[in-house]
């Protein structure tokens, strides 16, 4: 049917001719037909070049007519179509599987079966050293050399993962390595930074032990006591001496009581969130405070009180008190007698509230200050035993202020006394403007 249609003018022609040679003479007939067949030629040529253009830019669309030409390029034009639409496709699954690869936190690296590099993400070059632009064709033993992967890399038996510690920009990671063959010629490096993980394994062990020592030590003393009540004949103890030992008891009892509810109240502030919090007026939770604090002294330290009446707090009353009193008690515990103590609430010129509590105590060492809220840690495990503290206030002040967003400032130095600053963020607090003045004591 396309060549009828494409022939048609040239049949037309010859038809025509014969009509003139037979009622004009022949020559009309052949010169109508050599016109026929020179239009014929040119129409076919221009249809040709046309085709030829497509041909050397397959890209566009195709020319709308080509006469005979259409029965190659309509078949060729939906192959080309297709095979362009399928590699748009592949385009775009390679693409996200890079952005994929890129957004892992891992390391990737993908090599030939002789363990030279083709591609790596970005994390290749934090963890392992390895840039793509630099590395790509090298091999992964010339930049990562550790004998013990080496060794491990060659013996092909993968299912088990290499550990390594390797120390980058001054910090230690532990990194894990992963070998895998995804083909014959092509094997997938993966290097995991699990610092984090090893970190908490750690804590987790510390916290265990810790949990251990601290238990143990009153039910050693209980035990003690009991035995030696138990053993010893009724006359041998005298009543002064009974009443003593059941007074050293319940203080131990109770110590491990406090232990237990403030390991509860640290697991009840880890799993749940805060819910139906409410403006709080700080100046009464403040002043509750202050009245276990002055107790706790009695009378020997010099407090300054700096308290604005105005700022509430949107949260818990409860944890927010336990926060407060847990610091001021704190500084009251750990300043010599006759030292001063600075208590102050106020707004700070970007509108964020501040609770601070500043004393003249033994101070903190600096490399100490970063683990003053871990559970249990103690600078002086002596004096904090001393003190009747179970070394678990901190770590539940921390998680208080995680739930009200808000963070804890720590400042101190050896014999000239530690600053402790609560700072709330301004969208957490709310300032009542028909309020009295500044109370300062």
């Amino acid at each position: 049917m396309a060549w009828f249609k494409s022939n048609l003018v040239l049949f037309a022609g010859i038809i025509l001719g014969f009509v003139l040679s037979f009622f004009f003479g022949g020559y009309w007939g052949v010169g109508v037909l050599t016109l026929f067949i020179l239009y014929f030629i040119y129409r076919d040529r221009k249809y040709y070049r046309a085709t030829l253009a497509w041909a050397n830019n397959t890209t566009g669309s195709p020319p709308p007519y080509v006469g005979r030409y259409d029965e190659i390029i309509t078949p060729l034009y939906k192959v080309f179509r297709t095979q362009r639409n399928e590699i748009i496709r592949l385009e775009h699954v390679n693409n996200s599987i890079l952005s994929a690869a890129e957004a892992l936190s891992a390391a990737a690296v993908t090599m030939d079966k002789n363990f030279t590099i083709e591609w790596c993400n970005r994390n290749a070059k934090t963890l392992l050293g390895i840039d793509y632009a630099e590395d790509r064709g090298f091999n992964l033993f010339n930049i990562i050399r550790i004998p013990e992967f080496y060794e491990y890399a060659l013996q092909k038996d993968w299912s088990k993962a290499y550990t390594n510690t390797a120390e980058i920009d001054g910090r230690t990671y532990h990194l894990r390595f992963e070998l895998t063959q995804y083909d014959d010629n092509s094997i997938l490096l993966l290097c995991i930074d699990n610092t984090q993980l090893e970190k908490l394994r750690t804590t987790q062990q510390d916290f265990v032990a810790n949990v251990s020592h601290e238990i143990r030590t009153p039910l050693t003393v209980l035990i003690g006591f009991l035995e030696t009540i138990s053993e010893l004949p009724p006359e041998a103890l005298t009543v002064e001496q009974r009443r003593q030992y059941q007074i050293l008891m319940k203080e131990q009892a109770d110590r491990m009581l406090a232990i237990v509810a403030d390991l509860l109240t640290l697991s009840t502030l880890e799993s749940t969130k805060l819910q139906n919090g409410m403006p709080i007026r700080m100046l009464d939770v403040i002043q509750t405070a202050r009245q276990q604090a002055e107790v706790l002294s009695n009378d020997k330290h010099s407090f300054t009180w700096d308290i604005a009446d105005n700022i509430y707090i949107e949260g818990n009353y409860n944890e927010l008190s336990s926060a407060i009193t847990n610091l001021v008690t704190n500084a009251v515990r750990y300043t010599p007698t006759d030292g001063d103590i600075t208590v102050r609430w106020y707004l700070d010129p970007e509108g964020q509230a501040v609770f601070s509590v500043k004393d003249s105590g033994i101070g903190i060492a600096p490399r100490d200050i970063p683990r003053l809220t871990e559970r249990f840690y103690r600078v002086d495990k002596s004096r904090s035993r001393a003190s009747g503290g179970t070394g678990l206030g901190l770590a539940i002040t921390k998680h208080i202020l995680i739930r009200h967003n808000a963070k804890l400032q720590i400042t101190s130095k050896i014999n000239k006394g530690s600053t402790f600053s609560i700072i709330f963020p301004q969208e957490c607090v709310t300032i009542e403007k028909d309020s009295t003045p500044r109370l300062t004591t």
